[in-house]
């Protein structure tokens, strides 16, 4: 039985033996990919785990599709690497010393503002708002956004440009409906 090579296409089922095979061969190469994007070691390899076990969950797919193994773990890998990093807020804690009433006044307006953030996002196309959460939320520079996207820098501050010209527009139609639902309601 052989092994695949990071340029071979997808052979039929004899010549993808197992995951172990697959591991074996791609996960060094998954590892680096993963801790250049995530620059934490554990959570990179979680990630090259995560991958490992969607390839066995859809090893018939990796027999039957075109293209190669190596080609269809990186980009697993990647969206996981992006989804690890867009939920990373959504688990920090924040610890403060602030008396309980003013702590909870403030988390609840933050809360506030966040969702309206988030709402706002959502109205963005998914290019527009990678760009924003990769540069504003997880503080990257353009060119490190350019590695993990993919993409030229040039396409990242161009997005970057437009995904705030966005987010200015859909914030004041927001505003415009809000004051009309206020002045009918009062």
């Amino acid at each position: 039985m052989t092994l695949l090579t990071a340029t071979d296409k997808r052979a039929p089922s004899s010549a993808l033996a197992s995951v172990d095979d697959l591991v074996e061969q791609h996960r060094a190469a998954l590892l680096a990919y993963a801790r250049h994007m995530l620059t934490d070691h554990h959570l990179a390899e979680d990630v090259v785990q995560e991958a490992f076990v969607k390839a066995w969950r859809y090893m018939d797919r990796l027999r039957n599709e075109e293209g190669s193994v190596r080609g269809w773990l990186l980009k697993v890998t990647r969206n996981l690497a992006i989804d690890r990093m867009r939920s990373a807020p959504a688990r920090r804690e924040v610890l403060t010393s602030e008396s309980p009433d003013t702590a909870l006044a403030d988390e609840t307006e933050a809360i506030g503002t966040s969702l309206e953030v988030v709402s706002l996002l959502h109205g963005l196309s998914r290019e527009h708002r990678e760009a924003l959460v990769l540069l504003y939320i997880y503080g990257r520079t353009v060119n490190e956004v350019s590695r993990i996207l993919g993409v030229p820098s040039g396409t990242v501050k161009s997005r970057h440009h437009y995904a705030l010209r966005g987010l200015r527009k859909l914030h004041s139609q927001r505003a415009v409906r809000s004051s009309v639902v206020d002045t009918y309601a009062s």
